[in-house]
């Protein structure tokens, strides 16, 4: 997937070293903003600008796929569940799609097609689809009956809205016709322009809270807790997809839509078959042009892939099918002026320039900040202070300075001097060479590093306690009572031996801080994964952190595993490079994490205060590769490469990239090289890729 055109120069003159260091910053921006949509339902930036985001990411991938972190945001969808309603576990994944941004990132995306299905020049049939700009939403039926409606969430686990759900008069309770025994469809809550404007005029004259869009009304309309609030709001529905469904439902997408209207649910009537590149494309240009005219709000058209059976042999890769994609509208830019240029420093000690703007509107959001990624960068576009620049609301947590506007006969400030001492301890900032990142040298003596390791261990997808806001952090930091992340569970003690309560402090209470407590003491029983994620290793996200779990299974194991040869020719590097999906630097960085004796002694301490849960057993268990190694070798003659690991990682196999004494099977296709030499010297048992079908009982395609 390419980047917006205007980004790619950008990205061709980053170095690996640069790339690796944005793409740290990227997974945390998306990971930031993923929870305002999904979680609070107040993004901070439009879909837009919000894709805009991703492409960059997906364009320095795309320029260094060594680089591909297991925490991607390509590899992630939403984020998880809120409080205040049931959680809903989906039977079948709720994913996002990937983005295109023009034409030639969708022929790139049929020809993926054609070569992951080895079709050849056959035709490829796709459904396109306006992208509703709304609330996605799971509805299941019964032997023909609504019985549960629920939000997507972080793809894995929703919200229980059936009740809200129920108000919709779009809603069929009942099904017309014959229908599966278990029908889940998926769909679009949204609100109408003209209803949402007249919402707001309520609202106002009410003095209640105005809402930011459509989308914002639509999801804080279902997501109320009173159901009578969700009954009074204008609500609408589109169907377009199905979860787990118990029979035949066609043998295509488009003969899907069609059973969904004879089951009572609205489609959108634009949606239309196209049979090759030109039509799509054209299709794109036709919506595009009367998007201002539609009564509801789009960012995009959705291709799918109209046959079932090749959309099924596709597969999912990560957060996105192969066999969709949406291709996006384009972002919004503004002008203004640059102020000054400020430095924040963040948990890893890495020195990030930030943009101090002139207050400015782009797409109907107010813009004070911008990033501007790093020293290379500011020297690069050469930014200065007091310059008319480009602002695009597409970048990192806040928005990004795209170029600088030349002004004739106006005089430029001086160019723009890095410091080289951290302005929050005035430790030494060094630029390793290769690098494109100063950091202070400070560690944790550095009360901006301390301060951000400890809110991002109680984050949301680390422990999540509630109740303990950056701001609580920070005091209780300053104030001593919480120095390390294992200080957490000691703060009931500490505070009872405390001459000064916390509920007497200010903005406390004895109901607030009792809630503080019961929260911390919830929380120690935790999963391994996010125990791992909440450490706050550099480079490792939800998704490495998952990856970890599922290896090593175990807290125990896993420290065990790391405690070999700390270093990177010991074997502790070694079996972290030889997981599918973790690289060199990755597995760098968490060797060293382990390897410093404070962090060895907050894992001990951890492991004094937690109940850490196991990692749950692979997926398909019951298959016979399943926990098994496995590495593909060789050109396959049945399917791809590709097809042939993503079938292998559904029937719960861990697929590597080299072949080392854990290895389970090593499947052999023609021309196979150094990795089949490899297994044979090491004993490892080899497969010719009729045997390796057999094995998992699949029929050649």
């Amino acid at each position: 997937m390419t980047a917006p055109r205007t980004q790619e120069q950008a990205v061709e003159t980053l170095s690996p070293d640069q790339a690796a260091e944005e793409l740290e910053r990227l997974a945390k921006a998306i990971a930031h903003h993923d929870r305002l949509y999904h979680q609070d339902d107040a993004p901070e930036i439009s879909d837009a600008d919000y894709d805009a985001l991703r492409a960059r990411n997906d364009a320095i991938e795309a320029r260094f796929p060594e680089l591909v972190r297991p925490d991607s945001p390509s590899r992630r969808v939403g984020a998880a569940p809120g409080t205040g309603f049931a959680k809903v576990q989906h039977a079948v994944p709720m994913l996002s799609l990937s983005n295109a941004f023009d034409a030639e990132d969708i022929a790139e995306f049929l020809a993926r097609i054609r070569r992951f299905l080895s079709l050849g020049d056959e035709p490829v049939e796709l459904v396109a689809e306006p992208k509703i700009d709304g609330l996605s939403i799971s509805l299941r039926y019964e032997a023909g009956r609504f019985v549960q409606g629920a939000t997507r969430g972080d793809g894995t686990e929703g919200e229980d809205v059936s009740a809200n759900l129920r108000t919709l008069k779009d809603l069929p309770k009942t099904l017309k016709g014959e229908a599966p025994g278990v029908l889940e469809v998926r769909g679009e809550v949204y609100m109408a322009r003209p209803d949402f404007f007249q919402l707001n005029r309520d609202q106002e004259a009410a003095g209640a809270k105005v809402f930011a869009n459509p989308r914002n009304a639509a999801a804080g309309s279902l997501r109320q807790l009173d159901s009578r609030i969700t009954a009074r709001r204008p609500l609408a529905l589109f169907a377009y997809a199905m979860g787990e469904v118990s029979g035949n439902v066609g043998a295509t997408h488009w003969d899907f839509l069609a059973r969904l209207r004879d089951w009572g649910f609205p489609t959108n009537p634009l949606a239309r078959l196209c049979t090759s590149l030109e039509e799509v494309l054209a299709f794109y240009d036709e919506i595009l042009a009367k998007r201002p005219e539609l009564p509801y709000d789009i960012d995009g058209i959705v291709y799918k892939v109209n046959r079932f059976d090749w959309q099924e042999r596709l597969g999912f890769v990560s957060r996105a099918p192969r066999w969709a994609t949406a291709h996006k509208f384009p972002a919004e830019q503004a002008q203004t002026r640059l102020e000054r240029i400020s430095i924040s420093v963040g948990r890893t000690g890495a020195l990030t320039p930030v943009a101090e703007l002139a207050p400015v509107t782009v797409g109907g959001v107010v813009v004070s900040r911008a990033t501007l990624h790093n020293e290379d960068e500011i020297a690069r576009k050469d930014i200065r202070e007091g310059d008319l620049v480009v602002v695009q609301r597409a970048g990192d947590v806040i928005p990004q300075v795209v170029e600088v506007v030349a002004e004739k006969g106006r005089k430029r400030e001086a160019p723009y001097a890095f410091p080289e001492v951290c302005p929050v301890c005035e430790s030494s900032a060094i630029r390793e060479p290769g690098e494109a990142v100063r950091r202070c040298t400070g560690g944790l003596i550095c009360p901006a590093q301390a301060v951000e390791r400890l809110r991002h261990f109680v984050s949301r997808d680390a422990f999540d306690i509630e109740g303990l806001g950056d701001k609580h952090i920070r005091a209780f930091f300053e104030d001593g009572l919480l120095t390390s992340p294992a200080d957490l569970f000691h703060l009931r003690a500490r505070d009872e031996a405390a001459e000064t309560k916390l509920q007497d402090r200010d903005g406390w209470g004895p109901t607030s801080a009792g809630k503080l407590f019961d929260a911390i003491e919830s929380r120690r029983r935790i999963a391994l994964d996010r125990l791992i994620y909440a450490l706050g290793i550099r480079q490792v996200g939800q998704a490495t952190a998952k990856l970890l779990a599922r290896n090593y299974g175990t807290f125990e194991a896993w420290r065990a595993a790391m405690a070999e040869s700390q270093d990177e020719t010991g074997s502790a590097y070694a079996d972290l490079v030889n997981i599918d999906q973790i690289g060199p630097l990755v597995a760098a960085d968490i060797v060293a994490f382990v390897a410093e004796p404070h962090n060895q002694a907050i894992l001990d301490a951890l492991a004094d205060e937690l109940e850490i849960e196991a990692a749950a057993a692979p997926a398909a268990s019951d298959s016979p590769v399943a926990g098994k190694t496995v590495v593909f070798t060789g050109t396959l003659t049945t399917m791809s490469r590709g097809e042939a690991k993503a079938r292998a990682e559904t029937l719960g196999a861990k697929v590597a990239g080299s072949v080392s004494k854990k290895t389970d099977y090593v499947v052999v296709g023609a021309d196979a090289g150094s990795k089949a030499r490899k297994a044979a010297e090491l004993g490892v048992a080899t497969l010719e890729e009729q045997e390796w079908l057999a094995m998992i009982g699949q029929d050649a395609p």
